[in-house]
């Protein structure tokens, strides 16, 4: 999996499944969200709900399913950003399964401030971490 700086392994449970014997649409999201957690604890002592003075919250998600995934598949997802705005970024996703892809998406990403339920800018020493890890402008 090329031009991914993280990449998350995830096995699909029981739980991921739907009644047409693989898996839902709605757990592709929680892949997504599970290596996204991962790729900010992978950054420093961050969390969807604080990025060093907010959080963030996904206006959207765009999830394009290349291949069925079945129960017990080991799954390599990639995650990266790109698109360093003033208060928001994008988030791309790549799933793999044994080098073939199986599913790939994106969600755009705003900080958010819970207290005063408004956006805001990008806390600076998390936008420092991305852009290090990215290889990103500042």
């Amino acid at each position: 999996m090329t031009n991914f700086s993280f990449q998350f392994s995830y096995r699909v449970g029981v739980a991921d499944i739907n009644y047409g014997g693989h898996v839902a649409n709605s757990a592709v999201l929680n892949f997504f969200q599970d290596a996204r957690i991962a790729y900010l604890e992978n950054l420093g002592p961050y969390s969807e709900i604080d990025l060093g003075g907010c959080g963030i919250i996904m206006p959207e998600a765009h999830v394009f399913y290349r291949q069925e995934m079945f129960l017990g598949d080991q799954l390599n997802i990639g995650v990266r950003s790109t698109h360093l705005k003033r208060s928001s970024w994008l988030m791309e996703y790549h799933i793999e399964r044994a080098g073939e892809l199986t599913a790939e998406g994106e969600t755009p990403l705003v900080c958010f401030n819970y207290e005063t339920r408004k956006p805001c800018r990008i806390p600076s020493e998390f936008r420092r971490s991305l852009t290090v890890f990215e290889g990103l402008p500042l």
